[in-house]
């Protein structure tokens, strides 16, 4: 069945685009604010947004993501304002969301329960960043997507089976890190991130994506060149931290992120 994350590279494709996929906290620095700049992504022209869920321990995420899960936690949002979110956004806007979370928050309010309302609310996707997909086969519980794209990430240490297992059950589209490491801890993109996304398109046409440590115009250009789209997370959660006590931090954050997106869709 297809959603919004299948219509949107169906579109990419037919137009020889990449796509830019923004990543923001949900809830951060407020509910209300998180939803003003949800509106500024999607405006600036970004074509999937993932919406981190603000978890207590997130330990895939460097200290500026993690700094706004605590921002967002400290706000009041939970799983149901995440959830609440994603309705008032989709009330405007139809840019694919997908839900970047832990499986603790997901197992605890109920894994066929949380798919369900995730998927009711408007979201389109989920990135279970600590569920192995070859662990979640394993238990019946965990075989229910009620609609939701289930998205895999693939790191430059991925061994090449692994590669294969991941990339041939992949959805929607498919993480690649560019580096190691936890969110916002390193320099640039690898050189040799052209490589891995080969490899990983040798056992699937499902798209690549490629983020960790693109920050500028000219890297996002060189990324796309090479990719199907790129993730840039941290260095737009920077500007919400920046302007957390303004009331124009979306307008900022739609202003810092343009130019980003300007040179995806213009690779060199």
């Amino acid at each position: 069945m297809s959603n919004r994350i299948d219509a949107t590279f169906e579109n990419l494709r037919a137009t020889g685009e990449k796509a830019f996929v923004a990543y923001v906290s949900a809830g951060d620095p407020d509910l209300e604010r998180s939803l003003q700049i949800l509106v500024a992504l999607a405006e600036a022209g970004a074509d999937i947004i993932e919406l981190g869920v603000p978890f207590s321990d997130p330990l895939a995420d460097g200290i500026v993501n993690q700094a706004a899960a605590a921002r967002a936690l400290a706000a009041g949002c939970d799983t149901a304002g995440v959830f609440e979110l994603i309705r008032r956004f989709r009330e405007s806007h139809q840019v694919p969301l997908v839900l970047f979370t832990y499986l603790n928050p997901v197992y605890t309010y109920g894994y066929d329960a949380y798919h369900d309302d995730a998927a009711e609310a408007g979201a389109d996707g989920i990135l279970l960043l600590d569920l192995p997909p070859d662990e979640a086969a394993q238990n019946c519980e965990m075989a229910s997507h009620a609609g939701l794209r289930q998205i895999r990430l693939i790191a430059p240490t991925t061994p090449p089976e692994r590669i294969e297992l991941l990339a041939r059950n992949a959805e929607g589209f498919i993480y690649a890190l560019s580096r190691t490491g936890v969110t916002g801890s390193h320099g640039g993109p690898s050189a040799q991130i052209g490589d891995q996304v080969t490899a990983i398109k040798q056992h699937t046409d499902v798209p690549v994506c490629v983020g960790f440590g693109i920050t500028t115009p000219e890297q996002a250009s060189l990324v796309a060149s090479v990719s199907d789209g790129i993730v840039v997370g941290s260095a737009i959660v920077k500007q919400v931290e920046l302007n957390a006590n303004s009331p124009d931090v979306a307008d900022k954050v739609g202003a810092f992120t343009r130019p980003l997106i300007e040179a995806t869709k213009a690779p060199s």
